[in-house]
């Protein structure tokens, strides 16, 4: 063994506090000697990842990237629907396509250079375009990239499966959200550090910055080993996954916990009408490195308590979630109507957007756990499939409506996310108790 190996071999085994480092579960004995190498080729890859994700996300940065454009805020409504939507409604084709294919590597390396393709284009954008044609050409763009994220999240989950084992896998996911949360911190402390208003430069070293990151990825991506895995069953699962959609109709409870979702997109929808109004008052690059700090401080506050009380009843979490979301949304609605001092304060809306997103992180725990809890096995995979196609299908159509009344009133959209969060207690009270059962 080679002295970079063993060194890798002994940092491995300190990060999986296991005295053997090729402790295998759920992948091949050939896999098996290699996960150091991969566990690190993953690991920094997902950093790289989840940092362009941060700085490149819709509710705060194209959020921003939008107004300075000129873009209207119908088309800013499109932001978060379009990114979330287009990652779900097509892994069902995407699914059945990679998985035709023995090595799902080569998907991932293709995923990562087609949303640093995307944001290159959005720098050209910037540079080149303004207004209306501006926002068209960046929700445009924001399509392609969601397509390519899409690409990477079907491929991972199959790379990540062949080649991590079990009890290694959330180990390895947690490790790269807190190294990117900690990237992103020191780009928003340098951001505040600006007190100029956030011109041109800032949006293209941003977005400069986080294509390079996902072109960093791509290379990683590419030093992976991977076995070549099972290719047969692709389009029978994508048939079966469209027949699957029959359990909304059957499933009673199933239907009443797609419902409770819909009408909790309300919390994702809002966020970005958030820093619109707080660019009323400023547009400063110290104002958005805030709101990214705002983004990484409810993420690290909040994933640990709501995790505990999910635990206990993931009801009460999407209980406790929508009402939260519900109360943060009205009280952004008043603000926008008001003249307060309070509301023109420099940290008002970052500090709401941190307690909306806080909000927000709890539904999607409480969602996620309690479709766990819900079921098991092949019924479980069921309900995912089925949920993440009609959410992502029920973005768009929410995206159109939240567009149409944002063109008229940001105080109206922000009454009707608050209304939506609302509905979103009484459905979730009328769920029964899953986790204890």
């Amino acid at each position: 063994m080679n002295p970079s190996q063993e060194k890798m071999d002994k940092l491995y085994s300190l990060i999986a506090n296991e005295e053997d480092a090729r402790a295998c579960k759920d992948i091949s004995e050939q896999a098996c000697t290699e996960v150091p190498r991969n566990f690190f080729l993953i690991l920094f890859s997902q950093t790289l990842t989840s940092l362009g994700d941060l700085l490149t996300s819709p509710k705060t940065v194209l959020t921003w990237l939008m107004t300075a454009v000129g873009a209207p805020a119908a088309l800013i409504a499109w932001l978060v629907p379009i990114r979330e939507s287009g990652s779900l409604l097509p892994q069902l084709l995407i699914g059945a396509w990679v998985r035709q294919h023995a090595l799902r590597k080569p998907f991932l390396v293709l995923g990562a250079i087609i949303q640093a393709l995307s944001l290159f284009g959005m720098v050209l954008v910037v540079l080149w375009l303004e207004g209306l044609s501006a926002g068209l050409a960046i929700l445009g763009l924001l399509v392609v990239f969601s397509l390519g994220r899409g690409l990477n999240s079907v491929a991972m989950k199959d790379v990540q499966g062949k080649t991590i084992p079990k009890q290694r896998r959330g180990r390895l996911t947690g490790l790269a959200s807190t190294l990117s949360g900690l990237l992103t911190t020191g780009v928003s402390l340098w951001l505040l550090g600006s007190a100029k208003e956030a011109g041109v430069l800032i949006y293209v070293l941003l977005l400069l910055g986080a294509a390079m990151l996902w072109f960093g990825a791509a290379t990683l991506f590419s030093q992976i080993e991977e076995e070549p895995g099972e290719t047969s069953g692709g389009g029978n699962a994508m048939r079966q996954a469209f027949a699957n959609l029959a359990l909304l109709r059957n499933d009673e409870l199933f239907r009443h916990f797609v419902i409770t979702r819909a009408l909790l997109l309300s919390s994702a929808l809002a966020t970005p009408f958030l820093i619109v109004l707080a660019q009323q008052h400023s547009s400063s690059g110290a104002l958005l490195g805030a709101f990214l700090l705002a983004s990484s401080l409810a993420s690290l506050l909040s994933s640990s308590f709501w995790g505990w009380l999910a635990d206990w009843s993931s009801r009460r979490v999407l209980l406790l979630a929508a009402a939260l979301a519900s109360v943060f949304c009205l009280l952004a609605a008043i603000a926008s109507q008001l003249e307060w001092a309070l509301f023109a304060n420099f940290w008002f809306y970052p500090l709401l957007f941190m307690l909306l997103s806080i909000a927000h992180a709890g539904v999607r725990v409480g969602r996620k756990t309690y479709l766990l809890d819900m079921a098991g096995g092949n019924k479980r995979t069921d309900y995912v499939s089925v949920s993440n196609t009609v959410i992502g299908a029920l973005l768009l159509l929410t995206g159109l409506i939240s567009a149409l009344v944002a063109s008229w009133s940001l105080f109206a959209v922000l009454v009707l996310f608050a209304a939506m969060s609302a509905l979103g207690v009484l459905f979730a009270w009328r769920l029964k108790e899953v986790t204890a059962d």
